[in-house]
């Protein structure tokens, strides 16, 4: 059975199709505006929580942006994306694959939420605007792990924690609230960005997008 993703244009679902794309995997894609549970309510009969990333393969049902690229790994064997648990950077691979959207994306979407979509009258802005200044405080540790010059995060190599990671970094430039990135940073996201799999990608959905 075909894998079949359900996503929308720059919001978390990015990180899988991203995934998808680099692994070479056969997948479905279905591209709806954002927030599809209020763009798309017939959403809610397939995923009742209305979010995405949603993703189907067989009887597996899956949520999580940062988890869905773990499982496709593991599933298929694409390990050229990944580490195994005896390497020794193992641990650092999945801190930062869970670090991504625990620490990084969940102000982020805070902050959407409160600063951008809530209406002014209800006094919700400043909410939004301290979770920024969390965000800001989070990136200390990638700071400091990129100012050895290094290439990727882990094992000299593209994994699927520079997929979570890159892509958190890709939301906060979208929403503007970049400010803090240090040139080791901006280096990084540019270029995860520019792979061809992040570039085909990307710009699926565009014309329904309100990340532009």
């Amino acid at each position: 059975m075909t894998i079949k993703l359900w996503h929308c244009h720059n919001a978390r679902s990015l990180r899988a199709l991203w995934a998808l794309e680099e692994m070479g995997l056969d997948y479905e894609l279905e591209s709806m505006p954002f927030p599809p549970r209020l763009a798309q309510p017939e959403f809610l009969e397939v995923n009742e929580l209305g979010t995405i990333p949603y993703m189907i393969d067989g009887d597996t049902h899956m949520t999580e942006s940062s988890g869905i690229p773990l499982y496709l790994l593991e599933r298929y064997g694409k390990y050229e994306f990944g580490l195994k648990p005896d390497h020794p950077e193992y641990g650092d691979y999945l801190n930062w694959l869970f670090h991504s959207d625990a620490t990084l994306t969940f102000p982020q979407t805070v902050y959407l939420r409160y600063s951008l979509f809530e209406p002014a009258e209800r006094g919700l802005q400043e909410a939004g605007t301290d979770y920024v200044q969390w965000f800001h405080a989070r990136l200390r540790r990638l700071n400091t792990t990129l100012a050895d010059g290094r290439q990727y995060l882990v094992d000299d190599r593209f994994t699927i924690a520079d997929i979570a990671i890159a892509y958190a970094l890709h939301l906060g430039e979208l929403l503007k609230i970049d400010e803090p990135y240090k040139p080791p940073i901006r280096d990084y996201l540019n270029r995860m960005r520019a792979r061809p799999a992040f570039q085909k990608v990307v710009v699926i959905g565009e014309e329904k997008s309100i990340f532009k």
